[in-house]
């Protein structure tokens, strides 16, 4: 029987001998890379930290002590760990298990948010919670990568947390040398040299020897040194790490090492104040394919072969490719072009701009907030910076957007992927509230490209306009098929579809599609023209500001229906109807948006389908619309 059958809880690795841990950690490793391989997910990192999450589990009492993932992505040894192993096969589908801690699946979990270096914060405000109590025999820890130390809010937390010798807050350094991608910085410098001061080890090794070649007693001798190991080594080296922050430090320990884990783990629950431990893993570790990936493709992978990582079907052209494609096109014909992202070269389509023009590309580690204002400064000297992060990660920078960049009136391009609905990366990595977030700044210009065609033509726009941000947003996964327009109106509007056969008894209904809404908007317009409506369809291309022509077709309708994968709150609807009653345009608008909550883990497509922005609902809906304006109408004339 595997020894991964009989756990089903963290006080089942209590029971079990140092030789069985070994042969669980094994059994954990092959069962993430036969799961993850079908469902898809974060498999490097979660096999990075199988024996740090044993560890972790074995010596704290979860979840009285509470663990605490720093973006949690690789939480995947910790879900097995506490009963939910038999859930693997829905992993990141819909009701299934979330790519995520999700404090709906389980007592053992305390967050849920996707975003980076947070977790400290957390530990933070439970270690003082803990205290107020009376409740001093509870730990908080914090496992946080050394990608995520690059971020801020973990700095402010660290701060904050030494500054209280009498809070038990353990923060683990899970040092692995890369976020997304290698992580970058003085801090990972910094981290590096320790890693690579083996003076110590090497010491601890030549007495190793000497001692067990005395037979059981240096046997035993052994053992003892090795029990202290991690305090002497924390006196060795913690003035390279944290010498203003006065936090004891651990470190640096084996990741894969379980019983020095266990001895540097029991040595922080029982230490008194906030301490560091620095433990130095593997991304990938144990599976070749992810270990040796050079572009870090096994960080988050889709269904992949169990043996060599090769991924499954065939990637169709996608958004990120197209945008890699155009912004170094850019950079050959201007040299004012650069290029800044948070950490995510790769994902986000600029690691080839990086190769061609390596001294034009700036890569801050997790610092969405520096990213953006850095860019403010880059154009006040007179380049054109172009940030490419994630559409959910503009939320970290806001501030910056508004006041470092609007309010100078800055030419910085600001590329969002993975805008709108995303799907299996649930709730926090959404991007529906970019557009409800962007256009609220004065000033700014948004686009919200189709499709290819339309993506290329705009990012250039957007860095042609030399008074201002610009925004380019754009949703996850393949290009859409391109949608030409039967005609482009003066200011850039597009107009996709139109009734040919027009009805004058019949309403006549305008339909405002947003970016990659169009081929679903068209469907609908279909559906609707079989119910004897007619039908405009229109593509703004840039939704903010609002241009003119849209204004002035919707007076010459007798309803308008914006369409958008966004948030409703907030979102181009919104602009819309103000834009209409600033011009006195009576013309009923309805919208077809997101609602405003937090989507959970499904397939773009679902969660679309679930909130009626499939395209029979969507028709459905603006069916019922117009039979509520046209009843009104009878009665009122009546």
């Amino acid at each position: 029987m595997a020894i991964l059958d009989t756990v089903s809880s963290p006080s089942d690795l209590k029971k079990l001998s140092e030789q069985q841990l070994e042969q669980l950690a094994g059994e954990i490793r092959q069962f993430l890379i036969d799961q993850v391989s079908v469902t898809g997910g974060h498999l490097g990192p979660n096999l990075g930290v199988v024996e740090l999450t044993i560890a972790l589990h074995r010596v704290f009492d979860s979840p009285r002590d509470a663990i605490v993932f720093d973006t949690s992505h690789q939480s995947y040894v910790h879900k097995i760990l506490t009963g939910r192993a038999s859930q693997f096969g829905t992993l990141r589908q819909k009701g299934g298990l979330s790519g995520y801690t999700d404090r709906g699946e389980s007592e053992h979990d305390w967050t849920e948010s996707s975003h980076a270096s947070a977790s400290i914060s957390v530990v933070d405000g439970l270690a003082k919670a803990f205290a107020l109590k009376g409740q001093s025999h509870r730990n908080a820890v914090a496992v946080v990568g050394d990608g995520a130390l690059t971020g801020g809010m973990c700095w402010e937390a660290l701060n904050n947390l030494s500054a209280d010798k009498e809070r038990n807050a353990v923060v683990i350094v899970n040092d692995n040398g890369r976020s997304y991608s290698p992580t970058i910085g003085g801090f990972s410098e910094n981290l590096s040299k320790i890693r690579t001061q083996h003076g110590y080890d090497e010491l601890m090794e030549q007495g190793k020897k000497r001692l067990k070649s005395l037979g059981w007693v240096g046997e035993r001798a052994f053992d003892a040194l090795h029990a202290v190991k991690e305090g002497v080594k924390s006196t060795v080296i913690p003035t390279e790490m944290f010498p203003d922050l006065g936090m004891k430090y651990v470190g640096p320990v084996n990741g894969h090492d379980l019983e020095a884990l266990d001895h540097a783990l029991t040595y922080a629950r029982d230490y008194e104040g906030p301490i560091m431990v620095h433990v130095v893993t593997e991304k990938g570790h144990g599976f070749e394919p992810a270990v040796n990936e050079p572009n870090d493709q096994m960080h988050s992978t889709g269904a992949i072969d169990p043996v060599t990582g090769v991924p499954i079907g065939v990637d169709q052209p996608g958004w990120t490719a197209a945008f890699s494609e155009e912004i170094i096109a850019a950079g050959e014909a201007r040299e004012d072009i650069v290029a800044i992202t948070a950490a995510m070269a790769g994902p986000t389509g600029l690691t080839p701009f990086a190769q061609r023009f390596p001294d034009r590309f700036f890569d801050v580690g997790i610092a969405e907030q520096h990213a953006l204002t850095s860019a403010s400064g880059l154009a006040m000297a007179g380049l054109h910076p172009v940030v490419a992060l994630y559409s959910t990660f503009l939320n970290r920078g806001f501030d910056q957007l508004l006041m470092d960049i609007g309010l100078l009136r800055l030419p910085v391009t600001l590329v969002l992927d993975r805008s709108g609905v995303t799907g299996s990366d649930g709730p926090s990595h959404n991007g529906v509230w970019d557009m409800a977030i962007s256009t609220i700044v004065p000033g700014i210009q948004v686009a919200a490209p189709r499709d290819g065609t339309r993506l290329r033509e705009l990012f250039r726009e957007a860095i042609a306009i030399d008074h201002g941000p610009t925004v380019v947003r754009f949703p996850k996964g393949d290009l859409l098929e391109d949608q030409e327009p039967l005609d482009t109106l003066a200011d850039g509007v597009d107009i996709l579809h139109y009734s040919d056969n027009k009805d004058d008894s019949s309403a006549d209904v305008l339909i405002v599609s947003v970016g990659a809404m169009s081929a679903r908007s068209l469907a609908a317009a279909q559906m609707l023209e079989e119910d004897g409506l007619n039908v405009t369809v229109i593509d703004p291309r840039w939704v903010a500001p609002v241009a003119q022509s849209v204004v002035a077709l919707a007076a010459d309708h007798d309803l308008v229906v914006t369409v958008e994968d966004g948030t409703i709150r907030g979102g181009v609807g919104s602009l819309i109807s103000e834009a209409l009653g600033s011009a006195e345009v009576d013309t009923p608008h309805r919208r077809l948006a997101f609602p405003s909550f937090y989507p959970k883990h499904a397939s773009r497509g679902q969660l679309l389908e679930d909130v009626g922005l499939a395209p029979d609902g969507m028709a459905e809906q603006i069916n019922q619309w117009v039979s509520t304006i046209v009843n009104a109408h009878n009665e009122l004339n009546d």
